[in-house]
C-alpha cells in the first residue's frame, strides 16, 4: 500500500520534460554537468534527493511495479518544499555517480544497462536481536511512500528527486537493535564481474557508509526502491540503495546487501580513499568549504544560474538537533 508521508509542498515553476528534453541536448547537459564539479579528480558523491509527498495514483506493489509512461512523475505535487522543480526523469537516471561501474557519469547508465538486480537478498545482522536474511521480495511487507527530497553531491551539483521507498527505521526496529548498537554499517555488492569500476583497486571495495543509529532512525532516512514511480534502474543502485537528503550524496550508498548494528563508526570508502577531505558526517554545510572548492553554491542541474546551499541541505529543522553541542566544523 502506498501510504501519504509526512509534509506537505508548496509550488513553484516547473520545467516540463518535454521542453527539457527538447532545449537540453546532451552536449549542454555535459556543460552543465562539468561546470557543477569544481575542481578535483577524488570526488565524491551519489546521485543517483523533506518533506515527502504520495501520489494518490501510484501503482501497488512492493518493491515497485512500474508505472506506463517514466517521464510523468507521479508525484502528487512536483516540486520540493522549497518550491524547487523535480529534475527530470532523464537527468536523474543518465547523469550518474556510481564508480562500481565507471568514474564517468554520463557512462554508467550504459555500463548498467544489463546488470540484472534478481535474485537479490539483504543481511541484517551485527547488534540485533532478529538477526535476518531478507529476499528483495521480503521487503514488500513495508509500506512504499513516495518523497521527493532534494540531493546535494559534494562535487557542488543538485538535483530533486521523487522517491519511492519506506523508512529505514521500520527495518531496523524489526531487527531490534541491542543496548551496544550505536552505528549502522551498510555494504554494497562486491562483484567486479557484474561492476567492472571494482578492479580499479584505487579504492577498497567493496563500498562501505555508515549512519550513526538516531540518524538512520531519523524518519527522513530512506531505503529506496524506485525512482519516479517505477523500480530503481541499475545506473540509480537497484535494487535498493540508501537516501539521507541532509548529506552529501555519497552516503546514499547504493545496490545494498548487507546491513549491520555495530558499537563503533565504519570506515567508509571514502574515508579510506581519502580521510582529510572525506568525514564521517558529511552534513550538507555551505560554511565548511572542501579542500579543493567551497560548498557555499551549488549548480541544480537543468538550471543554468547557480543557487545557495542550505545547512543540512535545506533540512534543519528536522535534523539539527542530531548535532547539538557539536562543532559542525570539525565534525565534518
Amino acid at each position: 500500500m502506498l501510504r501519504r508521508a509526512l509534509p506537505t509542498i508548496s509550488s513553484s515553476e516547473i520545467t516540463p520534460e518535454s521542453t527539457y528534453l527538447t532545449r537540453m541536448t546532451r552536449r549542454g547537459l555535459l556543460r552543465a554537468g562539468a561546470a557543477a564539479l569544481g575542481a578535483g579528480a577524488l570526488a565524491a558523491c551519489g546521485a543517483d534527493a523533506p518533506p515527502p509527498t504520495a501520489s494518490s495514483d501510484a501503482q501497488t506493489a512492493g518493491p515497485i511495479r512500474p508505472t506506463p509512461d517514466p517521464r510523468t512523475p507521479t508525484a502528487s505535487r512536483q516540486q520540493d518544499e522549497l518550491g524547487g522543480a523535480l529534475t527530470p526523469y532523464a537527468s536523474v537516471t543518465g547523469y550518474n555517480n556510481f564508480y562500481e561501474f565507471s568514474t564517468q557519469k554520463e557512462a554508467v547508465a550504459t555500463l548498467a544497462r544489463d546488470f540484472n538486480p534478481s535474485p537479490w537478498t539483504v543481511t541484517v545482522g551485527g547488534l540485533v536481536s532478529n538477526p535476518r536474511t531478507y529476499d528483495i521480495d521480503d521487503l514488500r511487507k513495508f509500506d512504499q511512500e513516495e518523497r521527493i527530497y532534494r540531493l546535494r553531491c559534494v562535487e557542488a551539483w543538485s538535483m530533486v528527486i521523487p522517491w519511492l521507498g519506506f523508512p529505514l527505521a521500520r527495518l531496523l526496529r524489526e531487527a531490534g537493535p541491542t543496548s551496544q548498537a550505536k552505528y549502522v554499517r551498510f555494504e554494497s555488492l562486491n562483484d567486479p564481474k557484474r561492476f567492472p569500476g571494482q578492479r580499479d583497486r584505487l579504492y577498497q571495495w567493496p563500498y562501505v557508509e555508515g549512519l550513526r543509529l538516531d540518524e538512520a532512525m531519523n524518519d527522513l532516512t530512506l531505503l529506496a526502491t524506485g525512482v519516479y514511480g517505477r523500480s530503481l534502474p541499475p545506473q540509480s543502485g537497484a535494487p535498493l540503495r540508501l537516501v539521507v537528503p541532509w548529506k552529501y550524496g555519497f552516503k546514499s550508498i547504493k545496490s545494498i546487501v548487507r546491513i549491520d548494528l555495530v558499537d563503533a563508526p565504519p570506515t567508509s570508502l571514502w574515508m579510506a580513499a581519502n580521510g582529510r577531505e572525506y568525514g564521517f558526517y558529511a552534513n550538507v554545510n555551505p560554511a565548511v568549504p572542501h579542500p579543493r572548492w567551497l560548498q557555499d553554491s551549488e549548480r541544480r542541474i537543468g538550471e543554468l544560474a547557480r543557487r545557495k546551499t542550505l545547512l543540512f541541505n535545506g533540512y534543519e529543522a528536522q535534523v539539527a538537533s542530531l548535532y547539538a553541542g557539536m562543532d559542525l566544523a570539525r565534525n565534518y
